[in-house]
């Protein structure tokens, strides 16, 4: 299992079960990727973002990622297929909530990692700012 540190943004070596991911069997790893698939676009992340502080309707999911009423609904399907969200029927009322709070973790190791490597473009590109200020 992995072990994460989200206040430390540090990785240990994964683990699933036994097995190292690099000797993993092909569907396995096809399992993988189509989760990070699901998590490659923008909508279905802001999404994500939406229902991090709790449960939400469609309408408020709306109003938070200023998303369009089909769009939410078509990524809504997709992220509760893949087993990230859940689906709740109350009523005339669906509720949208988290099911895998692995997520969030994820998310900020790909940030941290995001943010390094645009610090270490501003460091380079600063480097060559001073260096044409020479001329």
């Amino acid at each position: 299992m992995a072990k994460v540190s989200t206040s430390e943004y540090s990785l240990e070596t994964t683990l699933i079960g036994n097995k190292e991911i690099c000797h993993l069997p092909p569907a396995a790893l096809a399992m993988i990727a189509d989760f990070f698939k699901v998590l490659s676009e923008m909508s279905r992340l802001q999404i994500i973002c939406a229902l991090k502080n709790g449960e939400k309707n469609v309408s408020q999911i709306i109003e938070i990622t200023a998303l369009g009423q089909a769009n939410v609904s078509k990524h809504l399907k997709v992220l509760t297929q893949a087993g990230i969200v859940t689906r709740t029927q109350e009523g005339v009322n669906v509720f949208y909530a988290i099911a895998n709070p692995l997520v969030f973790p994820l998310c900020d190791l790909v940030c941290n990692s995001v943010a390094t490597q645009l610090q270490q473009q501003n460091e380079q590109f600063q480097s060559i700012k001073s260096f044409q200020e020479l001329f």
